[in-house]
């Protein structure tokens, strides 16, 4: 009998389980990779063989589907076949932290790999960055120039050693090393991650090198040197701490917090910060009051807190302005830091630190990467289709026989290397996926945007249908294919921009989505952006703009520079954001008055939505039967000139205009049978929003819908491209 197995069964040590559960049973055969399945032979016993199997599959891998076929066949004993082409239907794992075993063999002085840092088994370690294609061989990895000593071809070939077909095993004989160099590229001698590690508790900052990328690293007292040096003022840094324990002294950590952090994906976890250690984390995320926290993850990163003396450490992505974290060893210098840990390893797939913040036990990822990639989801059709994403926070999403598969982060496409990250990502993921051929490409309406001109060359490439869809739409469209949801719903999108089908900018919008077509039944009214985008940047322009159209004066500029703005503002675009009306509260209120990355002056605003109660009776209305207005809103927000009490006003404010864009939310729900409910969008990262709607939804008998394993923001937009594409297709 040969069996089929599919799934992710590569490069997670599951030939390896088949191998002892087939001689347990005393079963004859093979077991063998095949493009990216696994194909089984037995002579008997197959019903006990699948239980057993099932019962025993490695932690990281997953069975989707067996089939089985009858064949006769005559083996000696049971053994693993080396791999052959195949269909590649599946992928390997991603990225998994070091496992405890592991660990225990890196701290035991005895063993061979004590203190090494490229210690690894079949259960965790490095996969996505380093492969090249699939079947998962070595051959096939950035380990294949690194030649197996005796000692580890032995464990490789081993049945009953963890290792036995592990392709990146290796020890301190045969495989990578690391290196340290100073500023002027001079190698420095001794033990390299002890010395990098006295550097950074000296005050040093250093540049690390690791599965999928570099980091940028110092210590926490170093954070004023280093927001100046990286010219990043206020913008918040990821912290790794040196374990759980350490980490719950500076921030307030829930079960389902404790459970991510500890988990083999290692994300960075958005968390409060504890009281007593404020003070400490305010400088690494200034105004607001989470920080984003993780905990080591590979080999190094526990070497690397064994000699540290700090309880944790700024990590940031190691990159120029608006370009990808670097990967390249060579490219390393150009940022000029202390000390370089660098290794000989090639990365052969950047792959960023994932970042997420939970919503009661939902997932919000702001940045879904290292360790939940490559990664499927279903979407409503199967055709084979590419979404391409908007402008900022991208990745890609490619769809085939009804599942989609989500690229890495690849981050703000306006910048060229980003656009070409975009293309080498979406490439090897059609390569991975082995797809010849592509009906459709999902694109966004902004004539400006980059993406779009990838999106029509790739529609050259393949001859391929484009799909326009709008952004707002594409954001629906994500929830609905994350909650598994097919019939209409009715989404508020709020987010900070998004090209309109009228030519505006919108961003503040109650939508009636389907998968083949949406209507656009409210949205905030207008307000001018003077300057465009500079009135993103300096939020007093929006402020200032609101209270000339209320004919007051916002108090922010001189009368030189008022009568400018005024005339500006006769020809600046209009815009219906959400993100922008809580800019410019945040602005009004002093909480956030200028932005210095994006989302900043909403960001800010969070903090005191949190402690904020509703002691204000704010009120608004709703205009031509769909406009839900906003000036009325400051009008009574400038009779408050006493800001002292601005967790409360802002609170109110935010109150009133949720209520009343949820009550048409509501309304057309009813009037038109929809029975959910839900919200996307950048804005719904914020969690006392989300708190809000959810609550109206569910006193208004509807169900919500918010996100869990898509990304609320634009990192989700090629999801929703991609499923209005193939959707529209089939029908």
């Amino acid at each position: 009998m040969k069996v089929f197995v599919k799934g992710t069964v590569q490069g997670v040590g599951f030939r390896p389980t088949v191998y002892r559960v087939a001689n347990s049973l005393g079963i004859n055969g093979y077991v063998l990779n095949k493009g990216s399945n696994v194909e089984i032979f037995l002579d008997k016993r197959e019903d006990e063989f699948l239980k057993a199997l099932r019962r025993e599959i490695p932690d990281n891998a997953s069975i989707d589907e067996i089939s089985l076929k009858e064949e006769q066949g005559k083996y000696e004993g049971f053994v693993i076949l080396e791999s052959s082409e195949g269909v590649k239907s599946s992928l390997v794992p991603p990225d998994t932290a070091t496992c405890d075993e592991c660990l225990d063999e890196i701290f035991d002085r005895g063993n061979r790999r004590y203190l090494y840092p490229f210690t690894n088994c079949t259960n965790c370690g490095a996969r996505f960055s380093l492969i090249k294609d699939v079947p998962y061989d070595r051959e096939k990895t950035s380990m294949s120039e690194f030649s197996l000593c005796r000692n580890c071809k032995e464990e490789y070939r081993d049945p009953l050693n963890r290792r036995f077909h592990a392709q990146t095993i290796s020890c301190p004989e045969c495989g990578p090393k690391y290196m340290l160099y100073d500023e002027e590229k001079n190698a420095i001698e001794g033990n390299p991650i002890k010395t990098f590690a006295k550097f950074i508790d000296d005050g040093a900052t250093g540049i690390m090198k690791s599965w999928g990328g570099m980091h940028l690293v110092c210590n926490f007292e170093e954070v004023g040197r280093f927001r100046e040096w990286y010219r990043r003022e206020a913008k918040p840094f990821a912290v790794m701490m040196r374990d759980l324990e350490t980490a719950s002294e500076y921030v307030y950590i829930g079960e389902h917090e404790e459970e991510a952090l500890r988990s083999p994906q290692r994300p960075v976890v958005v968390l409060k910060k504890s009281e007593d250690k404020f003070g400490v984390l305010d400088g690494i995320s200034p105004g607001l009051d989470t920080a984003g926290i993780y905990l080591p993850y590979t080999a190094l990163h526990h070497i690397f807190f064994h000699y540290l003396k700090s309880d944790g450490i700024i990590m940031t992505s190691a990159n120029l302005p608006g370009e990808p974290m670097i990967t390249r060893n060579e490219d390393a210098f150009n940022l000029n830091v202390d000390v370089y840990l660098l290794h000989n390893r090639e990365i052969l797939n950047r792959v960023d630190d994932s970042v997420i913040r939970f919503y009661n036990d939902k997932k919000f990822f702001l940045r879904r990467s290292r360790g939940f990639v490559p990664h499927k989801i279903k979407v409503p059709h199967r055709k084979n289709v590419i979404g391409v994403g908007a402008e900022k926070n991208v990745s890609v999403s490619v769809s085939t026989d009804g599942e989609l598969y989500i690229t890495q982060y690849i981050g703000n496409t306006s910048y060229y290397p980003s656009l070409e990250f975009l293309a080498s990502a979406t490439d090897h993921l059609i390569n991975l996926l082995d797809i010849k051929e592509i009906s459709g490409i999902g694109i966004d309406l902004h004539p400006r945007y980059l993406t779009r001109h990838f999106g029509r060359d790739l529609t050259e490439r393949f001859s391929a249908e484009i799909f326009e869809v709008q952004h707002h739409w594409a954001h629906a469209v994500s929830l609905m294919v994350d909650n598994g949801v097919e019939e209409p719903i009715i989404a508020l999108t709020l987010d900070g921009a998004g090209y309109g089908t009228d030519g505006s900018i919108w961003g503040g919008e109650i939508l009636i989505s389907s998968f083949d077509s949406f209507e656009r039944i409210g949205h905030l009214e207008q307000i001018p952006l003077i300057g465009g985008d500079a009135a993103t940047r300096d939020p007093r322009r929006i402020v200032f703009a609101i209270f000339e159209m209320l004919g007051k004066n916002s108090g922010y500029f001189e009368e030189k520079e008022t009568d400018i703005l005024r005339n500006l503002m006769k020809k600046s675009p209009t815009t219906s954001s959400f993100g922008r009306v809580l800019d410019a509260l945040s602005c009004y209120l002093d909480i956030g008055i200028k932005r210095t990355y994006d989302g900043e002056p909403a960001m800010r605003l969070e903090r005191y939505l949190n402690a904020g109660e509703r002691k204000i009776d704010f009120e608004t209305e709703v205009v031509d039967d769909k406009i839900v207005r906003t000036l009325p809103l400051f009008d009574q927000l400038s009779e408050y000139p006493d800001k002292s009490r601005k967790a409360d006003l802002a609170y109110s404010f935010v109150y009133a205009l949720l209520k009343k864009m949820t009550e048409v939310a509501i309304e057309n729900a009813n009037a038109n049978g929809i029975r959910y409910i839900g919200i996307t969008g950048g804005v719904s990262y914020n969690v006392p929003i989300v708190k809000i709607v959810e609550k109206f939804v569910e006193d208004g008998g509807l169900e919500f819908l918010t996100h869990d394993q898509v990304p609320n923001g634009d990192g989700g937009i090629s999801i929703g491209q991609n499923a209005v594409a193939g959707v529209r297709l089939e029908r």
